[in-house]
């Protein structure tokens, strides 16, 4: 999205309290209902359950970990992180170690302030502002350990001197192996792995370009970016990677880096979550102003930004939409809409492959952007076991799309969307402009959640969605 997600609707709520009775969200399936767990959160990003009744949330801009218990804000913070939180940018994921808590390890996501102190301003933060760092919970607060790593930020082109602090990306989870998997959007670069092999010229093959005034195009530390991220608990990388083998041949610091990519190619993303029946791990996808995705991201995949979004056999209307007078751009300037490729074989001829990846398009997609955000899946039968295993999605906008909230069945093979609109048996919903969401009317499922950065699985297991603009986490529930 060309405005920033994070910058829409922060609303001041009221204080902490029990659980209360429902006032914003509805349901529009009658057999389930959403009820309020908590208010008075400072723009509340994602959380982790630690009992049945107890979770820690983030809050982007005060960089703190805040424990709720039945319902109530504790006091002080577990942890308080000097942040910088302009436009995208905060305290924006955390996931426990799969052993928690026999293991405490508490990772967290988070832009470092460069001053000590919390800050919105854009240029105070690190070149690799972006980290994620293991803290120990000890029962009532977080002590550092470790950092894992440590990921792009600075964006302040030399080309353009517009700087900006968006595409941050920010999910983290464990996946049923054990791994930790990070998401980073492509936080402004334009580089091989935003398939540019040569960097931003519609000239390759020819002459290297720098991808900005720290280098590149190869994703050394300074480029690496657009990409999920596959870990050990630790922090080393995984022999079993996908490129692993190939990023070792490359060595030095380039080699190591493509070590750790599981999947490339991504523009940006809020939500990422992993399929509790099968173990395949999803992640929705912004588009620009056009063409949403919801991805099934399989080891090596090459997902086609800035080559290609949405379904590669639709790259005309992609190109006819961004370089429409109304639309015009892809954000950044190096690389302008006007590259993009006629037709879906030369499209797919322009990416920058890495030995053992694949291109392959998104299981569902809107045609024009929906600002969608966090998605999470039902475990269980809690809800009800015509909801067990289904997807939901929620919106990273207050207005225009109102808060909305996406359901999707999967087909029996856990491989593709299910359907029932015959309008969308092509799993594109041809919606009239940005924020329409016409042709998807049947996946619509709840309205006015605000901003929902986290949808998590309760112990109880119902589902819990966090908005970051009201400042508050909803608990959905079976009637």
């Amino acid at each position: 999205m060309r405005k920033t997600l994070l910058l829409f609707g922060f609303l001041a709520v009221t204080a902490p309290g029990h659980l209360q009775a429902q006032t914003g969200p509805t349901m529009l399936d009658p057999n389930l209902a959403v009820r309020t767990v908590v208010v008075g959160l400072t723009q509340p990003t994602s959380m982790a359950f630690i009992g049945p009744s107890d979770f820690l949330v983030l809050e982007k801009a005060s960089g703190q970990v805040r424990r709720v218990t039945n319902g109530v804000i504790q006091a002080t913070a577990v942890l308080d992180l000097a942040v910088n939180s302009g436009s995208e940018r905060g305290l924006l994921g955390i996931a426990l170690q799969p052993d928690f808590p026999g293991n405490p390890g508490v990772y967290l996501y988070w832009t470092e302030s460069t001053t000590g102190a919390d800050t919105a301003n854009l240029a105070n933060v690190p070149l690799l502002g972006n980290r994620v760092d293991r803290y120990i919970w000890n029962g009532s607060s977080l002590t550092f350990d470790r950092t894992l790593i440590r990921l792009h930020a600075f964006q302040n082109d030399a080309t353009n001197g517009v700087m900006r602090g968006n595409h941050n990306g920010g999910v983290i989870r464990f996946g049923p192996d054990r791994k930790l998997y990070i998401l980073i959007g492509d936080n402004g670069r334009r580089g091989q792995l935003q398939n540019l092999p040569c960097g931003p010229t519609p000239q390759c093959p020819g002459p290297i370009v720098p991808d900005d005034q720290f280098g590149g195009p190869q994703p050394d530390n300074a480029h690496l970016t657009g990409v999920i991220l596959r870990l050990n608990d630790d922090g080393t990388t995984p022999t079993d990677n996908p490129f692993f083998s190939v990023g070792g041949a490359m060595g030095g610091e380039v080699g190591a880096n493509i070590q750790k990519i599981f999947a490339y190619g991504l523009r940006n993303s809020f939500g990422m979550a992993f399929d509790p029946k099968s173990g395949n791990l999803w992640a929705e996808e912004n588009g620009d102003d056009s063409f949403t995705e919801l991805n099934r991201v399989e080891p090596g995949m090459n997902s086609g930004w800035v080559q290609i979004q949405g379904p590669v056999a639709r790259i005309a209307e992609w190109k006819f939409i961004e370089t429409s007078p109304g639309f015009f751009g892809l954000q950044q300037v190096r690389w302008p809409p006007t590259n993009i490729a006629d037709t879906p074989e030369q499209a797919l001829s322009r990416l920058f492959v890495l030995p053992g990846s694949h291109f392959s398009d998104p299981e569902f997609s809107w045609k024009y952007e929906v600002a969608p955000a966090a998605i999470g899946f039902v475990p269980g039968r809690g809800l009800g076991p015509q909801f067990e295993g289904d997807l939901f999605m929620g919106a990273a906008r207050t207005t225009l799309v109102g808060g909305n909230l996406f359901h999707f069945n999967l087909t029996g093979n856990r491989k593709k969307i299910g359907v029932s609109d015959p309008r969308i048996e092509d799993r594109v919903a041809d919606n009239l402009g940005k924020f329409d969401i016409t042709e998807s009317e049947s996946l619509l499922i709840g309205r006015d959640f605000g901003i929902g950065t986290d949808i998590q699985s309760s112990p109880q297991g119902t589902l819990y969605v966090v908005s970051n603009s009201n400042g508050a986490v909803y608990e959905i529930f079976r009637q």
